[in-house]
């Protein structure tokens, strides 16, 4: 059985991404993408399906991980009743090639490891033919199915039942390392990595781009690891940005809100644009904004709500029957229904989003601002379409009001770029969509009788993305609306101080009921209180967030307060962007409490 999702640490290249459990098993790798399939998959099943041990051979051995300075290159130092080692796991960065790197060295006395390894390709459907690499002096194994091929190089493996095996014990001041490397099976044979100057190459990349990060605070370690996860997540060749590096991780444990996260969201990847501009990450900015341009170019008509790593549009959605799912939380889903879904919110996520880009002085090329007015008219004939709203409820489409927020956000940042930056574009009628928007939402999404705006128009619920409204400039943190919401939002939706997404029932989502606090939704609520002036409540709140991270300060989607596990995809790229916003945001606060 899979480890609990908390148990997991990320090795990335920025083009694919590994999980390396406390037990030293790599259980999850997809090759050469983050969205391939699975050639390790026992996240999702068992060892059967996949998997990578390298551990003492002892079972009472003990464990400490860290990252080795602000990198993704993983240290775990294993402690016996005979010695001592350091196992370090990592992706070599910035080569060109698909690799993953495991090097034991010797600490104290001597300590008999075991490597087992089982690869199963295609999420777990095929088990590959193997041969012994005969013709170099290190041993290694070569494992080919279909279109997938790997090569391991390191201690001798011995098959054993559809496994492979090695034995091999490790003294003080002694190293062997492991090495696989995918390629495609048309190809020939790679070389060995140089393994010295990988590890220096990649420790110096990243620790060289977080040596970028602006901020300074009292969480600024918390901060620089979550920008670390959002570079981790982005794809370095197209510059999409995928929401996790996992699929089908469930929300509920034993539940079926389990979804495929491997994919680029507009929101999600506007949202990360936008902190990494107020970072100093420009170039990602460009890489994106790119990226976008090709993703939605043609027909506004044709508008997805997300996009493959490349911008493919072609992601249907498909039940797994390979794997059992987490724990055995089924299905395990491929690909992902709301492709088709509208939402409304998308576009004016991305328009706040190129209109920071412009603020931080990127410059508009021939063809960005171009998109935008396709944006635009797109969205002035769409604009009043129910939609399935930022949670994508696969209940009946509604007019929600975090959606037609967005709606007046994006008609907003329109009017600013002709006001402020001299761009050409109908300003007049824009501005009057605009003002229509908020006389609708202020007429039709507040409960006068609750003093509060509302899931959707005409309900009497709350809805935790309400609190992004003063985010976007709809209104003051203070204003007596916003207040009446907060106070709402923690009558209805705090679990034991925590911040559901909404109330969930069938008939709202289609799903059944039930699931934990969404963690990007706590991380909002730190935001309103450090921006209405409650900045010991936002403090506290925001250290007992970030205490919810594991040992190497990765954060999900979800946490189970009963029981203490993270829950849903991990890495969330939403939970770390909203970790950086509030934390950017108590620093403000306090500024401004030292002014006062």
């Amino acid at each position: 059985m899979a480890l609990h999702i908390e148990d997991y640490a990320l090795l990335s290249d920025c083009h694919s991404a590994a999980l390396v459990g406390r037990d030293g098993s790599i259980d999850w790798l997809c090759l050469p993408r983050y969205d391939s399939g699975s050639m390790f998959g026992a996240l999702l099943g068992s060892e059967d399906h996949g998997r990578w041990l390298l551990a003492p051979a002892d079972p009472t051995a003990t464990c400490t991980r860290s990252y080795v300075g602000e990198s993704f290159i993983l240290s775990t130092v294993w402690t016996t009743r005979t010695g001592s080692v350091e196992v370090t796991d990592f992706m070599p960065h910035g080569d060109g090639r698909a690799d993953v790197v495991r090097t034991v060295r010797g600490l104290s006395g001597s300590v008999e490891m075991i490597q087992d390894l089982r690869l199963r390709f295609g999420y777990a459907t095929t088990v590959p033919w193997v041969r012994q690499l005969r013709h170099e002096r290190t041993p290694g194994l070569v494992a080919v199915a279909g279109p997938d091929a790997v090569v391991v190089r390191g201690p001798a493996l011995h098959a054993a039942d559809h496994r492979h095996e090695a034995r091999f014990t490790v003294s003080v001041h002694e190293s062997l390392t492991v090495q696989l490397t995918w390629y495609p099976s048309h190809l020939p044979l790679p070389p060995a990595l140089d393994v010295r100057s990988a590890y220096d190459s990649t420790a110096d990349w990243w620790a060289s781009w977080a040596d970028s990060c602006t901020h300074e605070g009292p969480f600024r370690e918390a901060v620089v690891r979550s920008l670390l996860v959002l570079r981790a997540l982005t794809h370095e060749t197209t510059g999409g940005i995928v929401a996790a590096a996992t699929t089908s991780l469930p929300e509920h444990e034993g539940g079926n809100r389990n979804w495929d996260y491997r994919y680029v969201w507009l929101r999600d990847a506007s949202l990360t644009l936008s902190v990494l501009l107020s970072h100093g990450y420009e170039l990602e900015a460009e890489d994106w904004r790119g990226w976008l341009l090709r993703a939605i170019a043609g027909d506004p008509n044709d508008l997805q709500i997300m996009y493959g790593l490349s911008g493919e549009r072609y992601l249907p959605e498909r039940e797994l029957t390979s794997l059992p799912g987490h724990r055995g939380a089924s299905p395990v889903r491929v690909g992902n229904g709301a492709v088709a879904q509208f939402q409304s919110d998308a576009v004016g996520e991305v328009m706040v989003a190129l209109h920071e880009a412009r603020a931080a002085g990127v410059e508009e090329t021939e063809f960005s601002w171009p998109l935008q007015l396709s944006l635009m008219a797109y969205l002035e004939e769409n604009w009043q379409r129910p939609d399935q709203g930022i949670w994508e409820v696969r209940g009946p489409a509604r007019e929600f009001t975090h959606s037609r927020v967005m709606v007046w956000a994006a008609f907003d940042r329109a009017v600013r770029g002709v006001t402020e930056y001299g761009l050409p574009g109908p300003v007049a009628r824009w501005r009057r969509i605009r003002d229509e928007v908020r006389r609708d939402i202020e007429e039709r999404g507040f409960n006068l009788a609750r003093g509060c705006y509302t899931q959707y128009f005409g309900s009497e619920e709350v809805d935790a993305s309400l609190l992004v409204l003063p985010q976007v400039g709809f209104c003051a943190a203070d204003d007596p609306r916003m207040l009446g919401t907060v106070s709402a939002i923690e009558a209805d939706l705090l679990r034991d101080g925590l911040v559901l997404r909404y109330t969930t029932h069938a008939a709202l989502d289609g799903l059944e009921p039930g699931e934990h606090p969404f963690l990007a939704c706590s991380f909002w609520l730190v935001e309103q209180y450090a921006a209405s002036g409650r900045t010991e409540e936002a403090r506290a709140l925001m250290t007992r967030l970030v205490g919810l991270a594991n040992d190497v300060g990765l954060l999900s989607e979800e946490y189970d307060v009963a029981t203490g596990h993270h829950a849903g995809n991990t890495p969330q790229a939403l939970t770390h962007l909203t970790l950086v916003r509030a934390a950017d945001a108590l620093v403000a606060a306090m500024a401004r409490s030292a002014l006062a």
